[in-house]
């Protein structure tokens, strides 16, 4: 099946929604709730929207299935997400005279630099028996944009850049430590001459990651599935919300991470079936119709 977002993840929503009469039917021991959020690739915001709520009632859910494209493997861990992004406000000027004014463009450069000093950094605080690959805490700089023409000195300059966390105190030191960097060395520097320069960060998105840990989530689907080996995600999903609220946790859904944001993008007929097995499985052991 080709489409935009028929691995990612409209394929597991449509499973979800073709067993939902098969579901109304059964005598389940436990209900079975759908949660469709929104705005996930910008920053999970229906996600953050559905946690507020769900942490406002009196009961939770026992466990949460994420339906990423996992070729229907169980997934039990993936890094986080935090994205940003840095606006650096300058003084703009004439080329011929640049003294008189505060290039946005290089405190931009000088960041940008210290975010490539602390990726290295961020090699040596990997753990040893990490199993993502690779095993540290990553920083992409996606796009760094300012000025207007050859002779004009840029007062603006904007920075969009991301970490990828094995740990949430990855990102907790990676944003200290470029706080400092900017209050107590970039900023000084710039306002000495124009008092209102300045550099800010908004945090667009942080999306912890999913840790691994046993749980019954895990358990359960690799019990219906029949596969024992679960396994890492290199992308990231919802399912760290999810966890910060305690719920038992697991990523697996139809489809192929690798067909996921590209032209042509398809679902293999099989995977789907596979997910429509895993949903009937399910229905049947919470009804008692299977032991687990």
């Amino acid at each position: 099946m080709y489409g935009r977002g028929t691995c990612d993840m409209k394929g597991f929503i449509a499973t979800a929604l073709a067993m939902a009469p098969r579901f109304s039917l059964l005598n389940l021991r436990k209900p079975i709730h759908f949660a469709f959020t929104y705005d996930e690739e910008i920053g999970c915001l229906g996600a953050q929207s559905l946690v507020k709520c769900l942490s406002s009632l009196d009961f939770w859910p026992s466990l949460a299935i994420v339906g990423e494209p996992t070729e229907m493997k169980v997934i039990e861990g993936h890094k986080g997400c935090y994205a940003y992004t840095t606006t650096i406000k300058g003084a703009a000027g004439h080329a011929s005279q640049p003294e008189t004014a505060v290039n946005a463009v290089n405190f931009g450069v000088l960041y940008i630099n210290r975010l490539s000093e602390l990726q290295e950094n961020l090699k040596t605080r990997a753990s040893d028996h990490n199993r993502y690959d690779p095993p540290w805490s990553t920083i992409n700089i996606g796009s760094f944009s300012s000025g207007t023409a050859y002779n004009v000195v840029p007062a603006i300059a904007e920075i969009k850049w991301e970490i990828r966390p094995v740990q949430k105190s990855d990102a907790d030191f990676v944003e200290s430590t470029l706080n400092n960097y900017c209050e107590h060395t970039l900023i000084p520097e710039m306002q000495a001459i124009y008092e209102n320069s300045g550099i800010r960060t908004e945090a667009i998105a942080r999306v912890d990651g999913l840790e691994i840990r046993k749980n019954d989530a895990r358990r359960l689907i690799a019990d219906i599935t029949r596969v024992q080996d679960t396994g890492i995600a290199p992308f990231c999903t919802e399912a760290g919300f999810f966890q910060s609220l305690g719920l038992d946790v697991v990523v697996c859904g139809p489809g192929s991470i690798a067909q996921a944001h590209k032209p042509d993008e398809f679902l293999d007929l099989g995977q789907l079936a596979q997910c429509l097995e895993m949903l009937n499985k399910l229905g049947s052991w919470l009804s008692n119709e299977i032991s687990n």
